[in-house]
Formats: C-alpha cells, sequence, structure tokens
C-alpha cells in the first residue's frame, strides 16, 4: 500500500479538535501524506465557534493549484467551504482536475451546533459539488438539510441517502450518530449498494470533530488505493477508537485521540 496523498480543503480549528488539524492528524496517524487549502481561520474551542475569518478567494485558489501542480493528490478532502465564492472556486479546480477522487462532508454546523456554511452553501453542495464527489459523508442534520426530510430512524437515513443518490451523489456515507439507540449505524449507499457499519454508542461528550476525522480517513483509505467499503469500514473503527481513548479535554465537546496505530488485528491502540 502506498503512502497517499491527501490535500484538505477546509476550515482551521484553533481548538485542534476539527477542521484541518483533525484532518491532517487523521491523515498522518494512517499512513498518509496531508496537505491543506485552508477556507477560513474559525476561532473555536470545545465550548463553540466564537468566530470565523474567511481567507480569500486569490489565496484559496493558489493554494490549491500549486498543492496539485507541484506535489499531487490521491484523493481530496473537502470540509467547511464557508462561502458560496469559496465553493466556486473548489468547484473550478475539481473541473481541473477530474481524474482525482473526492470526499465530500458537507460541513454546514459545527458539533457545538454553530453554523458553519448557510443556505448558499447548501444550494452549491447539492447543485454542484454533489456530483463532483466520489462520496458524500453528512451526518443527519447535514443529511436532512440536503435531502429536505426529517431523519429519525435507519430506514430515513437510507432513504434520504438515495434522494442524494438521484441529485446526482455517487455514493453516500449517511452518519447515524445524532439518532437514538445503543448502537450507531453509518450506511453507505450507492445506486446498487448498502453496506452497513455498526458499533456500540459511547457515552462521552468528547465528540468534537468526528465528521472531519471520518472523511480524511476515508480519503486516504481511497488515496492509498483501498475500495470505498474498505476505506470506509477502516475510517469507522479508527474513529471509533479515536472516540474511545478520547484524551478529555476542554469544559465541552472535547476533542478525540488521533494519534493511534492500527494492530495486526485490524484493532487501534494509543501511539503513547
Amino acid at each position: 500500500m502506498h503512502q497517499g496523498r491527501v490535500l484538505i480543503i477546509a476550515g482551521s480549528d484553533s481548538g485542534g479538535g476539527a477542521g484541518i488539524q483533525a484532518d491532517t492528524k487523521t491523515v498522518t496517524a494512517l499512513g498518509g501524506y496531508a496537505a491543506t487549502a485552508v477556507t477560513a481561520i474559525t476561532v473555536q474551542d470545545t465550548l463553540g465557534v466564537h468566530g470565523v475569518e474567511p481567507v480569500s478567494n486569490t489565496a484559496l485558489k493558489q493554494q490549491i493549484d500549486v498543492v496539485l501542480d507541484d506535489i499531487g493528490a490521491d484523493c481530496l478532502k473537502i470540509g467547511m467551504i464557508g462561502s458560496q465564492e469559496a465553493g466556486e472556486i473548489i468547484s473550478e479546480a475539481l473541473e481541473r482536475h477530474p481524474t482525482i477522487p473526492v470526499v465530500l462532508d458537507p460541513v454546514l454546523v459545527a458539533t457545538s451546533g454553530d453554523a458553519l456554511g448557510d443556505d448558499s452553501v447548501a444550494a452549491l453542495l447539492k447543485d454542484r459539488l454533489l456530483s463532483m464527489a466520489s462520496v458524500v459523508t453528512p451526518n443527519v442534520p447535514e443529511l436532512e438539510a440536503l435531502a429536505g426530510r426529517t431523519v429519525t430512524s435507519e430506514g430515513d437515513l437510507e432513504d434520504a441517502a438515495r434522494v442524494l443518490i438521484a441529485s446526482g451523489a455517487r455514493a453516500v456515507l449517511a452518519k447515524g450518530g445524532h439518532l437514538d439507540g445503543e448502537e450507531v449505524v453509518d450506511l453507505l449507499v450507492t445506486e446498487e449498494t448498502v453496506h452497513r457499519f455498526t458499533h456500540p454508542r459511547l457515552k462521552t461528550r468528547h465528540t468534537h470533530g468526528t465528521g472531519c476525522t471520518l472523511a480524511s480517513a476515508v480519503a486516504t483509505g481511497l488515496a492509498q488505493g483501498m475500495d470505498l467499503a474498505g476505506a470506509t469500514d477502516r475510517a469507522t473503527r479508527y474513529v471509533e477508537a479515536a472516540i474511545r481513548h478520547a484524551p478529555g479535554f476542554g469544559a465541552g465537546h472535547g476533542p478525540l485521540r488521533h494519534a493511534l496505530r492500527m494492530t495486526p488485528d485490524g484493532a487501534f491502540t494509543p501511539i503513547a
């Protein structure tokens, strides 16, 4: 398995639990190489989002272009876009590099509940980016916003994912962490197949950055030549372990422990 180059296009999280900080740590832990194009600087801690400073459109475009022209990428991971203008720049970059797989995490709301994207971003996700992604990874609130329907059960999760498939998405990893139940169910849905991934629900407040982490873990697998189901399986196991071994930092939604290594039996344990 080769190292796998992942270009992460996302926002920066000053608290280090989500955004490009979580993305970079995840890619590195799984043996990949992470490069970044920052869309916005967010002022965050475990209690919430205290400010957002967008990066200029010129700087965003230049970051993407210079990385792809020099280092290249085996997968692109898109997180927080922030604005319609930034989304258009990203869309144009994808059009220039149509053969690179894309993992789209449709970030609209932070774990704390704070908005990280407005209606124009949601519209651009639906109208342009969904059909350009190899897989889109919405949680329940994001799935409801994109599919325009309420999701309260595993059946709803699949039905809403199929709405996105009908809208042009090639694959949807519908994440069920917001649903009730002792077991968390994630569904990887394509036009032909449904793969079901489950793990016990961990009763913890340390879940900041789970979406970023999962999407980046999937992107690393794709960059390393894994198929989508295999990349998703490894990614969900990594995230479960990262939550289970969370360091306990902060007074709110704390970060995960990204510094994990995979044992020969496929489990993940802390590096230190």
